[in-house]
């Protein structure tokens, strides 16, 4: 199961235009993942007609609908078997490989069942297997170390526990990059493995350091070789969820330039599964979808009163080298700040020219930006802004939408092709988000109320409240 959090069709639009001007490419030249779309998905939970991605990501994994917040419980706040724990039960081995925190939404609708989605702590717990089913994971990618660690030791739990001490015999752990490349793209992995590469996030691809982070897709094909090594001589093979976490970021960011490499990054982790299915003897498929649409993009805008051109510009987008949120923060941190004349220089020759690639700014631009220089989170938008006026890029909300979404897909086998194109369990076509979850379990032969009864006795209470910099309410 692949998701790509919060991307809808334009994200698609925005990410193949902007990669056919960066290489000057053919109109033909298009995505991977393009080679494989059989349908789309409606979104919608059953608390509102804009899903979250907690929501969203509980109707592929348990396959209902349920209000915004939850993961992996109904609309009871009542804990719901997930399809990862029904394999995990069939002797499945099982994985999860993200580029946000591994106790974000997505990762954590699959793998744990807590009222709502801040309550990350808790989430870790479950994940480690703390819980009546006991641990159901064999694989873990992403980052999020904080919710392993106290306070104290720099973490970000709201109790004393440092799960990773804790559990240093039961799982295999790598915590930076340099412990990741010792992995061998999968060739020297003991599971069951606990990697966390970064403290929160693992950066956009448009600001991450090769040398401090690995990319969605080696870390995609570390988890493909490990499982399919492990499961090699198995009656049963593995079942992965992979998310290309940070699209969404960039819709709540409306930052044009990181999306569209975000996609572009994401691409590249389909096309390492797509060969790994290509080259496997072993009947196997990839489902990919998204939960819902962020930033309601359109690649499109209307920037003056009259009639406007239909046209936008890739361009500005590959001029611009860092996200939004890393140029704010980069303001913010400019330690001549309190001195006017080279706080205003910093903005247009190092932020503007620069980073940016902007020439032609105006000091409303400029004075903008110095209304926001002490409010990271302000500025960012400023400068997103900035950028996608000049691109005549379009975004309707910091928030979701209702659009449908992609559905994507490619298998090996005739057999598992046939079902997919059934008009009545099949995914060709428009569904609802519930059918994919449903779909997983009529392919694998599990029996997602039997796992419900197992963990019935889940409390998904939290005795503490998750509140702080990394613990949002919704």
């Amino acid at each position: 199961m692949m998701v790509t959090d919060g991307c809808g069709p334009a994200s698609y639009s925005l990410a193949r235009s902007f990669k056919q001007f960066s290489y000057n490419l053919p109109i033909d030249d298009i995505l991977t993942i393009d080679k494989y779309l059989i349908g789309t998905s409606r979104t919608r939970s059953s608390s509102s007609l804009v899903t979250d991605s907690a929501a969203g990501a509980t109707a592929f994994s348990c396959g209902l609908k349920s209000y915004n917040g939850a993961i992996g419980v109904n609309s009871e706040k009542k804990p719901c078997g997930t399809i990862l724990e029904a394999l995990k039960l069939q002797g499945y081995l099982t994985g999860l490989v993200v580029t946000t925190r591994i106790t974000d939404a997505t990762p954590a609708s699959f793998s744990s069942h807590v009222e709502y989605r801040f309550q990350e702590d808790l989430i870790a717990q479950h994940q480690l297997g703390e819980y009546p089913f006991g641990r159901a994971i064999d694989l873990i990618l992403g980052g999020g170390r904080c919710h392993f660690l106290p306070v104290s030791e720099g973490g970000c739990r709201l109790d004393e526990r440092n799960l990773i001490k804790e559990y240093s015999k039961q799982w295999s752990y790598v915590g930076n990059r340099q412990e990741f490349d010792l992995l061998n793209d999968g060739k020297n992995v003991s599971l069951p493995l606990l990697g966390l590469i970064a403290n929160t996030d693992i950066p956009y691809e448009i600001d991450r350091k090769d040398s401090e982070y690995p990319s969605l897709a080696e870390q995609v094909k570390v988890a493909l070789n490990a499982l399919a090594s492990n499961t090699k001589n198995s009656d049963h093979g593995f079942f992965l969820l992979i998310e290309g976490s940070r699209i969404d970021h960039a819709g709540h960011h409306n930052d044009p330039a990181a999306q569209a490499r975000e996609v572009l990054a994401y691409d590249k982790a389909f096309e390492e599964v797509i060969k790994f299915i290509d080259s496997s003897d072993v009947d196997t498929i990839a489902i990919s979808t998204s939960d819902h649409e962020t930033g309601g993009l359109v690649t499109a805008r209307q920037i003056t009163e009259s009639y406007p051109d239909y046209l936008w510009y890739p361009e500005v987008l590959l001029n611009s080298t860092h996200s939004g949120d890393y140029l704010a923060h980069k303001i913010y941190n400019f330690k001549n700040k309190k001195d006017s004349t080279k706080l205003i220089n910093f903005i247009k020759f190092e932020i503007f020219e620069k980073d940016m690639g902007i020439l032609n700014y105006t000091e409303k631009e400029v004075e903008k930006i110095l209304n926001k220089v002490n409010d990271p989170s302000k500025l960012l938008y400023v400068l997103n802004d900035i950028l996608s006026v000049r691109a005549q890029i379009g975004w309707t909300t910091q928030g979701h939408s209702a659009v449908d979404v992609n559905i994507f897909a490619h298998t090996n086998s005739e057999s598992i092709y046939d079902k997919l194109k059934n008009t009545k369990s099949g995914l060709f076509g428009n569904h609802e988000n519930i059918e994919i979850g449903k779909f997983m379990e009529f392919l694998t032969g599990s029996d997602l109320k039997h796992v419900t009864d197992l963990i019935k006795e889940t409390d998904p209470k939290s005795d503490k409240i998750d509140i702080d910099e990394f613990h949002k309410v919704i």
